[in-house]
C-alpha cells in the first residue's frame, strides 16, 4: 500500500528522511506546491490532492504543516488511516500565539520582505521555535519562496477544522510550535521538540512500524 507524506512548512523531506517505514509498503513523498497569488486554500488542497490516486487503499501521514493538509486531503480523498506528526487535529488545538495571529491579522500585515533570504528573521524565529539548540535546523527549510512563506503561515493561523477521531496524532512533550498540553494525542514522544521526527526518528520510525502493519 502507498503511504503519501507531506513534510512540514518550508521543509523537504530531509526531516524525515531518517524514519523507517514497513518495507512492504511504498513511500511517495507529496512536494510542495508554491501556490498562485491569492489562491484560497480549498483549491490549493484540491491540487495536492490530485498527486493521490484513490483508486486503490492507501495511508496519509503529515509533519507539522503537511499534518493540516492531509487531513484536508482526506476529506477529498478519504485514505486507511491517517498519522500527523507535530500537528493538530482541529482548530481548538492551536497555541496562543497562532490564536493571537488569527484575532489580530498579523500573519496577513507582514511584509513579504520578513519571509525572503536577504533577512535571517523569519528563520531566527523557526530556529526558536522548532528546536533553538539543534544547529542543522535551517538545513530542513529548502522550500524558501517566501509568497509560499507567507501564504503558508496565514493559512496556520486562519485554518479552522473538526477534529476526526481516527486521526493518529503523535506529538513531542517539549514542542512549543503545538504544544503537547492543547491536545490528546494517541502518542507522545518524551523529550521531543518540534523536530522530533529527526531527532527521535528511532521511537517515531517504531510508532509507525506498529500503525502501518
Amino acid at each position: 500500500m502507498k503511504i503519501y507524506v507531506v513534510s512540514g512548512l518550508g521543509a523537504d523531506f530531509k526531516v524525515l528522511e531518517k524514519l523507517k517505514f514497513p518495507e512492504h509498503h511504498e513511500i511517495v513523498f507529496l512536494d510542495w506546491i508554491i501556490p498562485e497569488k491569492n489562491e484560497n486554500f480549498a483549491d490549493y488542497v484540491k491540487k495536492m490532492a490530485d498527486k493521490v490516486d484513490s483508486s486503490e487503499p492507501f495511508y496519509l501521514l503529515g509533519y507539522s504543516f503537511g499534518g493540516i493538509i492531509v487531513q484536508e486531503i482526506n476529506l477529498l480523498k478519504p485514505a486507511e488511516k491517517v498519522v500527523i506528526l507535530g500537528s493538530i487535529r482541529s482548530d481548538k488545538e492551536k497555541s496562543k500565539l497562532i490564536k493571537a495571529g488569527e484575532i489580530t491579522k498579523i500573519p496577513k500585515l507582514m511584509p513579504i520582505g520578513f519571509f525572503t533570504d536577504k533577512t535571517t528573521s523569519f528563520y531566527a524565529v523557526m530556529r526558536n521555535f522548532f528546536d533553538p539548540k539543534n544547529p542543522r535546523i535551517t538545513q530542513y527549510f529548502k522550500v524558501r519562496d517566501p509568497y509560499y512563506l507567507k501564504w503558508s503561515v496565514e493559512r496556520i493561523s486562519e485554518w479552522k477544522f473538526d477534529e476526526s477521531p481516527n486521526v493518529i496524532q503523535i506529538l513531542g512533550d517539549r514542542d512549543i510550535v503545538f504544544p503537547l498540553k492543547n491536545s490528546k494525542p494517541n502518542h507522545v514522544i518524551k523529550g521531543g521538540t518540534h523536530l522530533f521526527p529527526a531527532t527521535k526518528y528511532r521511537e517515531v520510525s517504531k510508532l509507525l512500524t506498529d500503525i502501518f502493519v
